[in-house]
């Protein structure tokens, strides 16, 4: 059974089955942000959403990041992302340049996270 949650016309916000969590891609609400606070703000995000999807960061299993500037936001994102991750359950990750929705998101990132 696939269970959809947080459905809007284009799109489901989370999807679960056989007790794996796809989430779409999360950015800030707030894109006045430098790429720090964006990357703290669509961590927050991404916490709110595993809750609701009845997972944690403890349980991701890849994450996928885009940044509309690699070269500039890197080392600004990781140091970010550090703070956040936990210490024993790193996902697998990739993190590559992207074009975005509207020009002033820096930063978006999907996770698929098993359920607890």
């Amino acid at each position: 059974m696939i269970v959809r949650k947080i459905v809007n016309e284009k799109m489901s916000r989370i999807v679960e089955y056989n007790g794996t969590i796809y989430l779409a891609g999360i950015v800030s609400d707030d894109k006045e942000l430098d790429i720090k606070v964006q990357a703290k703000r669509a961590l927050e995000i991404a916490d709110e959403r595993f809750k609701e999807a009845g997972s944690d960061k403890h349980h991701i299993l890849r994450a996928e990041i885009f940044l509309k500037d690699i070269y500039r936001d890197f080392n600004s994102f990781n140091e970010v992302w550090k703070e956040w991750i936990p210490e024993n359950d790193k996902p697998a990750r990739s993190c590559v340049q992207a074009n975005m929705a509207s020009h002033n998101t820096l930063v978006e990132i999907v996770f698929t996270v098993s359920k607890k």
